[in-house]
């Protein structure tokens, strides 16, 4: 563990107080756990997109036009109309 020492507003540190005391917690472990979440959720958001970026294209380029709607869904939206 690392000691660190954090600056905030006085009322920001207030409602730390006041949200440590609820979940009967130290200030320092609640700012700990937020970090903590915060990183993990950053993490698997990244993680998320890396994936995204890495999936094969649905249509691969190769100079052409993309195609319309009509040629993609053309059955389907004759049906709706």
């Amino acid at each position: 563990m690392k000691n660190v020492t954090v600056t905030m507003e006085d009322s920001v540190a207030e409602w730390a107080r006041l949200e440590a005391a609820r979940r009967n917690t130290s200030v320092s472990r609640l700012i700990g756990e937020m970090l903590a979440e915060k990183m993990r959720h950053d993490d698997a958001y990244e993680r998320a997109m890396n994936e995204w970026l890495q999936r094969p294209a649905l249509f691969a380029s190769n100079g052409d036009p993309y195609p319309t709607r009509e040629q993609v869904y053309g059955e389907r939206l004759d049906g709706l109309r």
